[in-house]
């Protein structure tokens, strides 16, 4: 038996294993938590270079209180992949599934960010055809634009990586690690929506701010600092030096509309971990 007759038999094999494994779009679940994990940690490494060239300063770009991820990134490449199966009969209908895929992610990430995080991570406000300046033409354009690279071009050696491994590692063994990575990403989302909650508030009533929604953060810092060893353990464990160096870029809307950076209230707390020049 020829060795390319070896190549298919093996080939089918694998396809057969794929159609008994759930699938969404012809993709596995365990490829695509795979996905969300690698794009969140490139996410990240793309972030933090872009915040050193923009602005000359190392400081955290991450979405989690643990861990080098930013999983905007990771969410917004798995929905793209996923969504894009059935763009990809030529770049014109890739750049116009990119547009509407990657506007309706940017769109409904921002609204998550703002409603559970409190945190505005962008603002096209007074950008041309702007939607709450949570989308604007121009950022739909780069989606286009980003489609086609990441169909074409990124993923393609995204998976070459991923078989590599695959090839060398236990399959049990891969699906337990992506597991127990998955696992700890979410519960690392819920500690981190946890946390800056308990850090507003206590920004809010200590700092006496007349910010939106005032009289929810009071009760939730009456709540859990009235209780000496639950307030101990909170600034022991999620102080204001560390959430603010790993979220630099909170901020608070006041009663009148108005939007303040956090770190302004904290002028003694270096909200970067290195500063290579001043702007």
């Amino acid at each position: 038996m020829g060795a390319e007759n070896i190549n298919n038999i093996e080939e089918t094999k694998k396809e057969q294993q794929i159609k008994k494994q759930f699938t969404i779009n012809g993709i596995t679940i365990y490829r695509i938590l795979t996905y969300f994990a690698i794009y969140s940690i490139l996410g990240y490494i793309l972030e933090t270079i872009f915040a050193i060239i923009a602005y000359g300063k190392f400081e955290s770009r991450q979405g989690f209180l643990y861990g080098p991820v930013c999983p905007i990134y990771g969410v917004g490449a798995v929905i793209m992949i996923i969504a894009l199966q059935k763009f990809q009969k030529n770049g014109y209908t890739l750049f116009l599934g990119g547009m509407i895929v990657g506007s309706i992610v940017e769109y409904i990430i921002s609204l998550f960010g703002e409603l559970v995080l409190n945190v505005r991570w962008w603002d096209y406000t007074g950008r041309f055809l702007n939607i709450h300046g949570r989308i604007c033409l121009l950022y739909s354009i780069y989606w286009g634009i980003i489609a086609i690279y990441l169909m074409k071009s990124l993923n393609p050696h995204i998976d070459k990586f991923i078989n590599f491994f695959r090839a060398r590692i236990n399959i049990k063994t891969g699906k337990k690690i992506i597991i127990l990575v998955t696992i700890f990403l979410f519960i690392d989302c819920i500690v981190s929506a946890f946390a800056i909650e308990l850090f507003l508030s206590r920004t809010v009533v200590e700092k006496n701010i007349p910010a939106q929604n005032r009289q929810w953060y009071v009760n939730m810092y009456e709540k859990y600092y009235s209780n000496e060893n639950i307030k101990n353990f909170i600034e022991n464990v999620w102080g204001n030096s560390k959430v603010l160096r790993t979220y630099p870029n909170l901020r608070l809307t006041m009663q009148d509309g108005t939007v303040i950076h956090v770190k302004d209230q904290y002028p003694e707390i270096q909200p970067y971990y290195y500063k290579f020049r001043d702007n």
